[in-house]
């Protein structure tokens, strides 16, 4: 038997409704939205547009608005990359980040410091949230872009974005959030308008892998001063050429829809789970890793003193499947630049454990994962 998954963040499963979409639009519905001169790809149009309303609609946003991409890393490239001729264009080269975004920001940021552009990175504390007072003395005349994520990827943790919103309501710098692990979880949240831009991923809302989305709302009648990075079809309003995977984008558009509806059955569902979790790490003296009053209700990151995370990982790897930070750098080897950006110690950093879960989540045998872990304390 599967050891029980507990790496939603990583990916969720795809939801068995949403892989029934899925297969229809890929087997019996297979026509091109862009081709308009037949009843299959007018079908296929209309599913599209479709599914830009069930993403838009959510967070109060227009379905024109919406440009589908493969998934959030592209999204947050789009934006980084996209506005940098305009911010050369009109001299205002200042970005802002915070020094806990996922990677598909940070080293786009680097990359474009390393031609010309200033960056701010706002630091955090223990607490893995960077301070509204600090965004408001890093903006300047010149700030052309300000992106931070909602919910951090490793901790949970979910970063003050009205507060962010209000510091931002007299400055005109684009403004754009990575919201992969928040979309269809905190929707009231990233419906505030101030919100220009807004990075979706499909795979963390119980869609399939490589299909997301970027929001790109009017600020008045103008659009985020976006150019693409690819060419070749004119696709999504120029932003992003290429055919319409329509299966994925019908996926992603039902599993927003689902999302919404089903998200306050779904939130009590994993805070009950969350009890059990933080019970469990409590018996064994865990550390939780990040500010517990901003944390989502799906996902803990803890150490448990003298437990290392590869360790435990191996250890209970045949009950429990479960992260030591991101997937997406898992391959590195690194220390969690996200943990050690909060000033955690070094061995708190080396045995951090994420665990995370969604609402169907079965419930794992807690005391034999205690007992494995205890086990091997040093």
């Amino acid at each position: 038997m599967h050891p029980i998954y507990l790496d939603n963040n990583a990916t969720t499963p795809v939801d068995p409704r949403v892989a029934e979409v899925a297969y229809r639009y890929s087997v019996d519905e297979y026509g091109n939205a862009g081709s308009r001169t037949h009843t299959w790809g007018l079908t296929a149009a209309k599913v599209a547009e479709e599914a830009r309303r069930q993403i838009a609609d959510p967070i109060g946003s227009q379905p024109d608005e919406v440009v589908f991409t493969s998934g959030a890393t592209e999204s947050d490239n789009l934006v980084v990359f996209g506005i940098a001729a305009h911010a050369e264009a009109t001299g205002r080269m200042h970005l802002i980040t915070t020094s806990v975004e996922h990677k598909a920001v940070l080293e786009p940021v680097e990359v474009l410091s390393k031609r010309g552009f200033e960056v701010t990175v706002l630091p955090v504390d223990e607490k893995g949230w960077p301070a509204a007072e600090d965004l408001a003395d890093a903006l300047r005349d010149e700030t052309v872009l300000v992106s931070t994520m909602h919910g951090n990827n490793e901790t949970g943790v979910e970063l003050p974005l009205e507060d962010y919103a209000a510091v931002l309501s007299n400055h005109d710098a684009w403004w754009h959030v990575d919201a992969a692990q928040t979309y269809g979880k905190r929707n009231e949240v990233l419906s505030d308008k101030r919100i220009d831009l807004i990075s979706i991923s499909g795979h963390k809302v119980f869609a399939p892998k490589g299909i997301g989305a970027l929001i790109v709302r009017r600020r008045g009648y103008e659009r985020p001063p976006l150019t693409a990075l690819m060419y070749g079809g004119g696709q999504e309003r120029g932003l992003r050429p290429g055919t319409l995977p329509v299966a994925l984008v019908a996926s992603l558009g039902l599993a927003g829809q689902l999302a919404e509806q089903e998200a306050v059955d779904r939130r009590v569902s994993c805070q009950a789970f969350r009890k059990q979790v933080i019970d469990a790490l409590d018996s064994l003296g865990a550390e939780i890793n990040g500010d517990p009053g901003r944390v989502l209700p799906h996902v803990v990151n803890a150490s448990i003193p003298g437990v290392d995370a590869e360790a435990a990982i191996v250890a209970i790897k045949d009950l429990v499947a479960i992260s030591n930070g991101s997937a997406c750098t898992s391959a590195s080897y690194e220390p969690s630049h996200v943990l050690t950006a909060m000033g955690l110690e070094e061995d708190r950093v080396a045995g951090a454990l994420r665990i995370s879960w969604n609402h169907e989540t079965p419930m794992p045998d807690w005391d034999a994962v205690t007992s494995r872990l205890s086990a091997i304390t040093r």
